[in-house]
């Protein structure tokens, strides 16, 4: 069976099979931005892309194309893979409690890596961003299919300042969960501490150089972190546009964490993109976003994950108190950001066991939005702010063949998202199939040796 095998897998033995060209036809197509249903449509893919996209209804006739496979999807909904814009992939499952999770001894959390991104990929996430801890070679591995998992952006190791959100010593705790970068900077599993413009400039010029795609700073208080209050505005300006102008100068952004409209406003100012959570926003702040065409990623299921009976021993009793006090605030910072015309991306923010909860944040959603603005949420409006709409979130020719397939349309009822084990039936990402729950359909990473 050798003399079979290309060079390419003797060289990388765990290399898949060649991407297959499929014509998916009777599809009912989930048009994300025109939040509708296109029905009777066929959908090529070849070599990891989407090449046509045919409605029976503007056709007299659609030919299949020689070599593709052709899959009579029976009016199945087809809808864009989904992009969640806020994880913590280094966070891994396996620890009960938030301090056991992040010190994890890093050799066995890279082993729980492939576990972690392949269920997120299950659950429908064909792209992700991470906004603090994974480095660049877990997107490498994604890409060369040594881990399965969603397509990777990510910021490496957030900014902090010294007592800041990414800060998490404990006063008591004389340095321990912190360790010496190369570089003599103090890091953690999320975040790097710096302090000055310079400082800010360098970490941030240091974090692109090792492959980020973006630079994430904490601007402001949080929940997990032991010395801050949710209150405290965190860098100066002159720091924060250091950041954005190593971020500007190498083509990218820098997205923030920021609960408070002071934190808001002062990252906006200068030159921020994103703002993460934002559960503590005003309507003016609001409309202020808005108009400075800012991205808002709401994360209100880590919230409620870490406040239930589930996960009660997840949390020390501090960091408690004031999840208690975000949690309360989530939906109406939604609910503002919304009427104001702020641009919303779907995000989760969960850690360790909290990974399990993810597609929750679909239906927490769904007593603010409808669910054609949630699927945006999750779709079209990340990827815009990736930089990506011409490549992510829709089913148009030349995007990538990012697609799931369902048994019930999502803009009817958004929950089909919230229970992948009975609705999602198959999940491809850039034209292989990662996951089939469908007799009909086989997954492309199932090598089939039978003899006989």
């Amino acid at each position: 069976m050798s003399e079979n095998k290309s060079l390419e897998q003797f060289i990388k033995p765990w290399s898949l099979p060649p991407k297959k060209n499929f014509a998916f036809k009777n599809a009912n197509l989930v048009d994300v931005a025109e939040k509708k249903i296109i029905e009777n449509t066929s959908i090529y893919v070849s070599n990891g892309i989407i090449r046509q996209v045919n409605s029976l209804k503007a056709l007299d006739s659609d030919p299949v194309l020689e070599g593709y496979e052709v899959v009579d999807l029976e009016g199945k909904f087809v809808c864009p893979g989904l992009i969640d814009a806020h994880i913590h992939i280094v966070a891994v499952p396996g620890e009960a409690s938030l301090k056991s999770g992040l010190n994890v001894p890093f050799p066995h959390a890279v082993l729980r890596y492939h576990k972690l991104c392949n269920q997120i990929l299950e659950r429908g996430f064909t792209t992700v961003r991470d906004c603090g801890g994974v480095a660049a070679f877990v997107r490498n591995a994604i890409e060369d299919d040594i881990i399965y998992g969603p397509r990777l952006f990510f910021a490496g190791n957030a900014l902090s300042q010294t007592g800041g959100h990414g800060d998490l010593r404990d006063p008591a705790s004389k340095g321990q969960h912190v360790q010496e970068d190369a570089c003599g900077c103090q890091n953690n599993a999320l975040a790097r501490i710096c302090d000055g413009a310079d400082e800010c400039l360098r970490a941030a010029r240091d974090e692109l150089r090792k492959g980020a795609d973006f630079i994430k700073i904490m601007a402001g208080g949080g929940v997990i972190s032991p010395t801050d209050k949710l209150s405290s505005l965190q860098f100066s300006p002159q720091e924060v546009r250091a950041a954005v102008l190593a971020a500007s100068n190498n083509g990218t952004y820098v997205t923030a964490h920021a609960y408070t409209p002071q934190a808001v406003r002062q990252c906006i100012e200068n030159g921020v993109r994103g703002i993460e959570h934002g559960n503590l926003i005003d309507e003016s702040t609001a409309k202020y976003m808005a108009s400075c065409d800012t991205y808002l990623t709401p994360t209100l299921v880590t919230y409620k994950a870490m406040a239930s009976d589930r996960f009660s021993n997840f949390l020390p009793e501090d960091a408690r108190k004031k999840n208690e006090k975000i949690l309360a605030a989530g939906l109406k910072s939604l609910e503002i950001a919304k009427n104001a015309g702020v641009n919303i991306c779907y995000g989760s923010d969960l850690l360790g066991p909290l990974f399990a909860v993810q597609t929750e944040e679909f239906v927490l959603r769904s007593s603010v939005c409808t669910p054609g603005e949630i699927l945006q949420q999750a779709t079209i409006n990340p990827a815009k702010l990736f930089g990506m709409e011409n490549k992510l979130g829709q089913i148009k020719p030349d995007f990538y063949a990012d697609l799931l397939i369902l048994n019930d349309n999502p803009l009817e009822d958004i929950s089909v998202l919230d229970s992948p084990y009975r609705h999602l039936l198959a999940v491809m990402k850039g034209g292989r199939i990662y996951k089939s729950r469908w007799t009909k359909l086989q997954d492309d990473i199932t090598i089939n040796d039978t003899i006989i």
